[in-house]
């Protein structure tokens, strides 16, 4: 373990400024990026703020009021975002990034106007990833805002997964929706019919078109495919009943009924004909894969803005609190501290701020590696159409040599030139991006979702009964209960579970974690004040529980880490993501520490703010080794059977006889010896014989480890919270209360 070093005198002052955290989420040098967040922060502190403060969260209807909120997202460029200047957007390039800063300034203020917002960038996704060039030109650029001197209203959209069945959106591969021909005229676009019906559709009460799931009920048609429907298509466009929600009220949601005529050439992505058959180029469960893979990151990220926006009206509650009472004279540690005199109050805010960024440093890590993955994954395209590589099992092919490849590399030791490939060669570079996205995309929603809820449970409560009523700074209690939405919404924590059990095992991302093992304990080396030591250390736990658990069996003989045993591979995902991000946490703070000196503006105030965030880093660290901690712990030793008072399992204990008789030859003997039985059978008052760990040594030395690899993560808590109790903030929210 790193020998602790003096931690710099230099505090927080105030909150993180907006300079710092584009060094710190890596857009400090993303001007377009820069703008984007202060116009979408004027609007959520704007009239979102102003409409939640009036009530409006009070009613599910769709209201006027509510719906003009969308002008104001096409005033301040919202809507543009998803599309590429020539469709009539804002900028090129990539948009992983940009989605997921419009969602946590929106989620900042309130989840349904984010919701809300990137409802229609979820119908457009369909389109966007796997749509034909026409259907892509078409309505990305019918969903854009006017340009100046257009008259025409940008279109809406909504996307239709979901069947109104019981436990809806628990299974994304049921589908009730149906799709046949209706018309098929010789040299003629095929015509087709197709009866959906939705549930929990988000956007319904306003879109134009619809992308719907659908599956087929004719053997003319394989499979199943998504299509786009348009309100004025032939029949039934019915925008349904509005669902009754408790959360997310600043979104329209409902469950449509759609009974349509469409041509054929509305199936995403186009079609081919084969023998008389119309063959969708994509069935659903591809668009969903390549959909959900980016757009569950942006949900992530909401959950993580509730948690920051969290902190400040918690400090000015609990300094707050006892002022106007007659004991809490001007001046007093009672009236200038409030509930901030007790370790308690300031200790557990510490923990939901910790939680806040290392949730946030998790999704906008996602959202950057999908950036850098989107131009990767149209050059392996294109790759494949030059080499006549198609089909899936082809690709997957190819696609594991590159990752053998790439596996043998990350194990040269870290400054070899051999290495270079990895960088330079855009299948290397992919097949690690890709392992990488596969991982991150299901952990930030899982856990920012999962446990940040809890958190924000946690935040809740730090407002006392204030937390819970309508008048709350900073609409708590709102952010509460939207977050319940959130863990479940495009997909429930089951789902990415389910994800991660399959792409965490795979050895191109575990040679990822060992190289993670590396920096970490070279950040532990030059930064022991982050907690990268006791990371390090779960870290190295974590990879030993699961190639443990690959080739054990349970007491029964069955094997251990399969597909069906939940009960194993969920919480060792659950543990995985715990680890990853506190890591992007770490990464994050060293970024700014590294980049923030060149930004004049961050001078004076970057030592003070590193120094806390590094001990919210240690924090954060700390929690997330004890959780791995415990989590292999219950893996590595709960499917043993414990041992019992029976002939099998008293064969390792001494008898009374025994060691009378080895006393005389090795005085001492009766002081080291456990489970001694006594002539009459008789033995202690426990269970079993104590149980014999040979198999798992390895396991409790690293256990042992750990725990001293904790030493000074309660001294970094003490810090953070007394630099709470200190640091400045502005008289009143930025937003209506």
């Amino acid at each position: 373990m790193a020998t602790a070093t003096p931690v710099s005198a230099e505090i927080l002052r105030t909150l993180p400024s907006d300079a710092a955290r584009q060094v710190q989420w890596g857009f400090s040098e993303r001007f377009d990026l820069q703008l984007l967040v202060q116009s979408t922060r004027a609007v959520a502190r704007g009239p979102v703020a102003r409409l939640v403060a009036a009530g409006g969260r009070n009613s599910h209807e769709w209201t006027e009021r509510k719906a003009a909120l969308l002008d104001d997202f096409d005033n301040a460029g919202i809507t543009a975002v998803f599309m590429d200047p020539e469709q009539g957007g804002m900028f090129g390039g990539p948009k992983n990034l940009a989605l997921a800063l419009v969602a946590f300034e929106l989620a900042w203020v309130d989840g349904g106007a984010a919701t809300s917002s990137l409802a229609s960038c979820l119908a457009l996704a369909p389109i966007h990833e796997r749509g034909t060039e026409e259907q892509q030109r078409h309505y990305m650029k019918m969903a854009a805002p006017p340009q100046p001197g257009e008259d025409r209203k940008p279109w809406r959209g909504a996307f239709c997964l979901t069947e109104p069945i019981p436990y809806v959106g628990v299974d994304t591969g049921v589908l009730n929706g149906k799709v046949r021909i209706a018309e098929w005229k010789p040299g003629e676009e095929p015509v087709l019919h197709v009866d959906k019906r939705g549930r929990f559709i988000t956007n319904i009460a306003f879109a134009n078109f619809v992308t719907a799931a659908v599956d087929s009920d004719d053997e003319r048609i394989k499979g199943s495919c998504m299509v786009i429907l348009e309100e004025g298509d032939p029949g039934t466009f019915d925008r349904g009943t509005p669902t009754k929600k408790l959360v997310h009220q600043l979104s329209s949601t409902g469950d449509p009924v759609f009974n349509l005529r469409m041509p054929a050439n509305r199936i995403v992505g186009g079609y081919v004909v084969k023998d008389g058959v119309i063959v969708p180029r994509y069935n659903h469960s591809e668009i969903i894969e390549a959909v959900f893979r980016r757009t569950r990151v942006t949900v992530g990220v909401m959950t993580s803005a509730k948690l920051l926006s969290a902190v400040e009206p918690i400090i000015r509650y609990q300094r707050g609190r006892f002022r106007g009472g007659e004991s809490a004279t001007r001046g007093s540690v009672r009236y200038e501290l409030g509930l901030q005199a007790r370790e308690d109050a300031v200790h557990r805010l510490v923990d939901v701020w910790a939680t806040g960024e290392a949730s946030a440093s998790l999704a906008f890590a996602a959202a950057r590696c999908f950036d850098e993955l989107d131009p990767l994954e149209k050059q392996m395209e294109l790759f494949y159409s030059e080499r006549g590589i198609s089909g899936a099992k082809a690709k997957m092919r190819l696609m594991r040599e590159v990752a053998d490849k790439a596996v043998a590399l990350m194990q040269l030791p870290d400054g070899d030139s051999r290495k270079e490939p990895l960088q330079s060669d855009p299948q290397l570079r992919f097949a690690v991006l890709d392992s990488l996205a596969d991982v991150l995309c299901p952990a930030a929603k899982l856990w920012n979702t999962g446990w940040g809820t809890q958190m924000m449970r946690e935040a809740v409560s730090l407002m006392g009964g204030y937390g819970i009523t309508e008048d709350c700074p900073g609409f708590l209690a709102n952010k509460w209960m939207d977050a319940q939405l959130e863990a479940t919404y495009e997909g429930p924590e089951a789902v990415q579970r389910r994800q991660l059990s399959i792409t965490m095992a795979q050895p191109i991302f575990l040679a990822q974690v060992r190289r993670w093992v590396r920096e970490m304990r070279a950040i532990a080396s030059d930064h022991p004040a982050t907690g990268a030591c006791a990371l390090a250390t779960a870290m190295t736990m974590w990879l030993w529980t699961l190639e443990h658990l690959q080739g054990s069996k349970d007491a029964d003989g069955s094997k251990l880490y399969q597909s069906a045993r939940q009960g194993v591979t969920f919480p060792l995902a659950d543990a995985l993501c715990w680890l990853i991000a506190a890591r992007c946490q770490i990464v994050d703070v060293l970024r700014l520490e590294r980049e923030g000196t060149a930004d004049s503006s961050l001078v004076d105030s970057l030592p003070g703010l590193v120094n806390f965030l590094k001990d919210l880093c240690h924090v954060q660290s700390a929690r997330a080794s004890g959780e791995v901690a415990r989590i292999c712990a219950e893996l590595v030793f709960g499917y043993n059977r414990h041992p019992a008072w029976d002939s099998e399992g008293s064969k390792g204990c001494w008898h009374h006889a025994e060691l009378d008789f080895l006393e005389q030859v090795m005085p001492g003997i009766n002081s080291y010896a456990m489970d001694v039985i006594g002539d009459n059978g008789s033995h202690p008052k426990k269970a079993g014989p104590c149980v014999r760990c040979v198999a798992e040594s390895p396991f409790l030395s690293l256990h042992t480890k750990l725990d001293g690899c904790l030493t000074g993560s309660r001294l970094a808590k003490n810090r953070a919270a007394e630099t709470i109790s200190e640091i400045m903030i502005p008289e009143a929210l930025d937003y209506p209360a």
